[in-house]
């Protein structure tokens, strides 16, 4: 039915499904007989009838290595931190394996990686795997020492 309001907007009445043979939309309410999709409460998301779904047809992208390197990093700003703190002493070597200890870096860390952000003021002795130029650089400067593990 179909009727005209004063803004002379068309105005259409819902559809009432199963509410007797004689509205076109009675019994089985347009949902066909029997069958997964006449029940309740069903939604076959991606289901393209038995043809191989869009998601399946796509390639895979990317690639997660299950070898990844887990390279803890710390910047020189962070070591005098804790030099500062009393948690690293001076005449230590600074290594993975104290980092580890005192839990400064991840336990699960293979390498370790220094990083030139900051100032460090004391003389320090670092062995790492990795060391940037600018930390080179920094820690040459003050009399400290670096030593690279070779692999």
């Amino acid at each position: 039915m179909i009727s005209l309001n004063t803004t002379t907007k068309i105005i259409k009445k819902k559809l009432r499904v199963g509410r007797g043979i004689g509205s076109g939309k009675g019994k089985t309410s347009g949902r066909g007989v029997k069958g997964q999709k006449s029940r309740s409460g069903v939604a076959i998301k991606s289901f393209e009838g038995g043809q191989m779904p869009l998601y399946r047809r796509l390639p895979k992208r990317g690639f997660n290595s299950f070898k990844k390197n887990k390279i803890a990093k710390i910047n020189l700003d962070k070591i005098q931190m804790l030099i500062n703190i009393n948690k690293l002493k001076i005449d230590e070597i600074i290594s993975t394996d104290i980092l580890k200890k005192l839990k400064i870096i991840n336990k699960n860390a293979k390498k370790l990686k220094i990083l030139g952000k900051g100032e460090i003021k004391d003389k320090v002795n670092i062995q790492t795997d990795l060391i940037s130029k600018s930390a080179v650089e920094k820690v040459k400067k003050i009399g400290g020492t670096v030593q690279i593990n070779k692999k």
